[in-house]
């Protein structure tokens, strides 16, 4: 009975929690710069989830070390939810296997509130490429290399370019830069034949055929390029890679406010307002639940230690 009594009387606190919260302003750390599309992946929710909880929410841009030292800040946090994270796949389960002695355990020190979205990547050709569809472009690189630029080394899109070359054999040679925006730039001037970025980075070289779509590593089609197949429909069965962004909380976080914000979350991730302006930013809004979501933290983080080992990727 004294037992019983205990739990009623936490249970009873938890919920009284959750109802008083928030009683201040809410902060999400974004872990890099302002302006790019994990940062305004952010900014486009904090409005209307402010409105949502009643309290302003504040977006705090915290960059450095390929998103690690704001992660850290946010991993050290009090666990009360004022504290968010905007976590970012790169980050979140690449990061860690790239980087030595990273200061934050993502499975340990973090609570998954909710994936906000999926940005879909795109492979894509200089014009000049003799190959106009993936399954050309394969077996040209598996006859001579073929160099690719991505955002830079460990992210998103150069994994993908590893899977996609330890799945097909292929000569693929990474050239990282320091953005999506220059490895784009390159490709349509002809520096470099492929490029695998974001599609919102390159979806307008593709409608002005500056760029050749080659296909979409996600698992659908992508609404800003609904022509572009996918590399399934391409004929690499299970091949399924977008960058994903979303909110943690620190570990200790009490329940019910994590399941407060999950539901204001998916609220906001439906609205025209939201969906419209991910639309531009090439995202297309989830708003799961934490244990969807940390189900794929956790798939995606074993998935994408296998292929940083296979590669040998090394930031240093």
């Amino acid at each position: 009975m004294k037992k019983l009594l205990i739990a009623l009387a936490a249970a009873g606190a938890l919920a009284a929690q959750a109802q008083e919260y928030p009683s201040k302003p809410v902060r999400i750390v974004v872990p890099f710069a302002p302006g790019g599309v994990a940062d305004n992946s952010a900014r486009v929710v904090a409005e209307p989830l402010a409105q949502r909880l009643g309290q302003p929410v504040v977006v705090e841009n915290r960059p450095g070390a390929s998103g690690n030292i704001g992660t850290q800040q946010a991993a050290q946090s009090a666990p009360d939810g004022y504290t968010l994270l905007l976590g970012f796949d790169g980050t979140m389960v690449i990061n860690p296997h790239v980087f030595p002695n990273i200061p934050f355990d993502t499975l340990k020190d973090f609570a998954p509130v909710t994936k906000l979205g999926d940005a879909t990547l795109l492979l894509a050709a200089n014009p000049s490429l003799p190959a106009k569809t993936l399954q050309e472009m394969i077996a040209l690189a598996k006859t001579k290399p073929l160099a690719y630029g991505t955002s830079g080394t460990g992210g998103t899109p150069h994994l993908a370019g590893e899977l996609l070359k330890q799945r097909t054999g292929t000569q693929l040679e990474h050239i990282p830069y320091k953005g999506g925006g220059p490895a784009v730039a390159d490709a349509v001037g002809g520096q470099i034949p492929l490029v695998f970025t974001a599609i919102a980075s390159a979806q307008q070289y593709v409608r002005a055929n500056r760029l050749v779509a080659l296909g979409v590593p996600g698992a659908k089609r992508s609404s800003a390029l609904p022509d572009v197949p996918t590399f399934q429909e391409s004929g690499l069965a299970g091949f399924d890679v977008s960058s994903w962004t979303g909110i943690f909380v620190p570990a200790a976080t009490p329940r019910a406010v994590v399941e407060r914000l999950q539901k204001e979350l998916a609220v906001v991730l439906q609205s025209a307002f939201v969906k419209e302006r991910y639309a531009v930013l090439g995202i297309e809004p989830v708003g799961n639940t934490p244990e969807a979501f940390g189900a794929q933290v956790r798939e995606d983080f074993a998935r994408w230690e296998k292929v940083v080992k296979a590669a040998n990727v090394r930031v240093e």
